[in-house]
């Protein structure tokens, strides 16, 4: 029963040696023979090689090896500890680190390689367009399931295609829709228990019950028609929640429960995916909207608004006073009576009692201009002792005119 208490005692004999052996060598003892710090320097290549392995155990970080294995690091090297990472830091540095999947924040290389898509925040609009979309489905859908129906926005996240496609939940149904006025498409995924909980509601189930689920057989007809008239709703209040930003209609295009046949961008492209979560009571399930960049591409100006029917760039009341200044302005008329065109040497032989002979008459139009522009044509006359032209065409057309 003695021995754990031996080897106790002999540990801390040999910790005490490596203590002096570090204090020798750091400037040492001024009274000693110089016998200790012998010892501690030049005690053997495998006392030095266990002090560097054991400092590495306790500190972790390799900053501890220095301090001991400094005397013998410049003859074997085996003083100096290599850094070797471990799986949770490799996962780290190159971005697959799960505890950040769910938030969407990603790190190392992976998140050098998505610096290149465009951040959802930087189109605010889209927030009020989808906070909107959540109010109407929780509305259309109550009527559409005659049940008590909660839609809530889990989040908005921006996403490559290609990446979006291969983190869907099989099984599941993807409805194809159009944007028609902006020449697009998107993707609408419903989870499957979603379908199943819109099948058993529809259908008649009992509340209080959790919607049955038969997985490894595909969707039949009756799901399917009951799942595309749902996604008929979710597109008109799609519609009506762009409708104050700019009219747009959705069109279901087709229904498919294969990923790849439901591509509509290519794999790098970025989208935007919109993940929404509809509750029944009890029942209910996930449905992701997906909107590739492109197709928000003809209105990004819009969405890039901080509130609806902001204007970049004006002022209307900079814009009034500009404009009642400009009908206060000055601006010079021209009575142009004929013009013709002469050689530059003839101009050059123009002396003080040359004329010119013009080929206007007393009757003919004189033309009123300012710089270039033609405004007016009338008569040359007298009135009282000026000079004066009688206005009878007017040359430019204003917006009274149909232009």
């Amino acid at each position: 029963m003695t021995a754990p208490a031996d080897d106790e005692v002999d540990q801390e004999a040999m910790m005490a040696e490596w203590e002096a052996a570090e204090g020798g060598d750091d400037g040492g003892d001024g009274d000693g023979d110089g016998g200790s710090g012998g010892g501690g320097g030049g005690g053997g290549d495998d006392q030095d090689d266990l002090a560097a392995e054991w400092e590495a155990m306790m500190a972790g970080d390799g900053d501890g090896g220095g301090g001991g294995g400094g005397a013998m690091s410049s003859d074997t090297g085996a003083g100096q500890s290599t850094r070797v990472l471990n799986q949770d830091e490799i996962d780290s540095l190159l971005g697959f680190d799960d505890e950040h999947d769910d938030g969407g924040e990603t790190s190392g290389i992976q998140a050098i390689l998505n610096s290149a898509l465009v951040s959802y925040e930087r189109l605010p609009m889209l927030e009020v367009v989808f906070d909107r979309l959540v109010r109407l489905m929780s509305t259309s859908l109550r009527n559409f399931t005659s049940d008590n129906v909660e839609v809530s926005l889990d989040n908005i996240a921006s996403i490559r295609f290609g990446d979006y496609l291969n983190s869907i939940p099989l099984p599941a149904m993807l409805s194809v829709f159009k944007a028609e006025e902006w020449d697009n498409y998107g993707l609408i995924t419903v989870d499957s228990s979603l379908i199943y909980s819109i099948v058993d509601v529809l259908l008649g189930g009992r509340r209080g019950t959790a919607a049955m689920r038969i997985e490894g057989r595909p969707y039949t007809t009756i799901e399917r028609s009951l799942v595309e008239r749902m996604v008929h709703v979710m597109l008109s209040d799609l519609s009506a929640a762009f409708e104050p930003l700019s009219p747009v209609t959705f069109r279901f295009d087709r229904l498919e429960t294969n990923p790849r046949f439901a591509t509509i961008s290519r794999p790098s492209n970025a989208a935007i995916v919109i993940r929404l979560r509809i509750d029944m009571e009890d029942r209910g399930g996930r449905l992701e909207m997906m909107l590739p960049y492109a197709t928000l591409e003809p209105v990004r100006e819009l969405l890039l608004q901080m509130f609806m029917g902001e204007k970049f760039g004006r002022d209307s009341i900079w814009e009034t006073h500009l404009a009642e200044e400009l009908w206060l302005t000055n601006v010079e008329l021209e009575a142009v009576l004929d013009q013709m065109t002469m050689k530059l040497g003839d101009i050059f032989k123009l002396e003080v009692g040359s004329q010119l002979m013009l080929g206007a008459s007393p009757t003919s139009r004189v033309h009123l201009r300012c710089g270039e522009v033609m405004l007016y044509t009338g008569k040359m006359g007298r009135k009282g002792e000026k000079m004066a032209v009688k206005i009878e065409d007017r040359l430019i057309q204003t917006e009274e005119d149909g232009l």
